[in-house]
């Protein structure tokens, strides 16, 4: 069966998350829909990333099976026509070897969380950042987030109902920078627990209000303990930006 892969994008803002669920629309259910209105085939879309309820995505990237061979510009526009309204949107397909899977081919995920750190509330933004209506420190987010990078047990960082068998992970980058009353906090690693990233931006976000410091991060790391973790930070304001694949993917 020819297998296809599509780059998506998305506001989470309507969905229950990426994945089906029994109480909610979700971005999974949604494409599954769109695809079967047009080729009259119930597939399984998977994904790279199995995004939160209210989380967004400028990269996701899912894979699934036709029966027979389409144009990869022709899936795309059909999916596009037929799951509108929904705040989705194909950017690109193509057709890939049956031995590419979007969740276990990926060799890095990037992601991003914008807050907004100033008085006046979003009016455009609404929704899709985390609005802080006080100043944070960006240089001290940004050298406190140095003691997250690199191979650690993240279970202070981790959902207590995560599921990942290991709380090791190797967090290759995160960086905090600012853009006018923006500050942008970007992660990449190979994979990531849940609440990972959210859970370190919370706490980051306590150290840009001087209330944490570097040493506080490193050591609340060091003490495994999910309570030790600062407030998780809110899904609204965290996009899942790329996912990179190897010379194969």
């Amino acid at each position: 069966m020819p297998r296809y892969s599509a780059t998506i994008e998305y506001d989470g803002t309507p969905f229950m998350g990426w994945q089906v669920q029994t109480h909610g629309p979700s971005v999974q259910g949604a494409l599954i829909e769109a695809i079967k209105k047009f080729s009259g085939e119930t597939v399984v879309v998977r994904g790279a990333g199995r995004t939160d309820s209210g989380v967004h995505a400028l990269g996701q990237v899912a894979h699934f099976d036709l029966s027979r061979s389409w144009e990869p510009t022709r899936i795309r526009d059909a999916i596009n026509h037929q799951i509108r309204p929904n705040p989705i949107a194909v950017l690109t397909c193509r057709a890939v070897p049956d031995t590419f899977d979007a969740r276990h081919s990926a060799t890095a995920r990037h992601y991003l969380y914008r807050i907004l750190a100033r008085r006046a509330r979003p009016a455009l933004d609404a929704g899709r950042v985390w609005w802080v209506p006080f100043k944070l420190d960006e240089t001290q987010m940004q050298a406190a987030a140095q003691e997250l990078v690199g191979l650690h047990d993240f279970t202070t960082f981790r959902a207590s109902q995560c599921q990942a068998e290991s709380p090791l992970r190797n967090l290759d980058r995160l960086e905090v920078t600012r853009t006018g009353d923006e500050i942008h906090i970007r992660a990449e690693a190979r994979s990531f627990l849940h609440n990972q990233v959210r859970s370190m931006v919370g706490t980051l976000k306590l150290v840009g209000e001087g209330r944490w410091s570097r040493t506080d991060v490193r050591l609340i790391l060091a003490a495994r303990d999910r309570k030790e973790c600062g407030v998780v930070a809110p899904p609204e304001g965290l996009y899942l930006t790329n996912v990179v694949y190897g010379e194969t993917g």
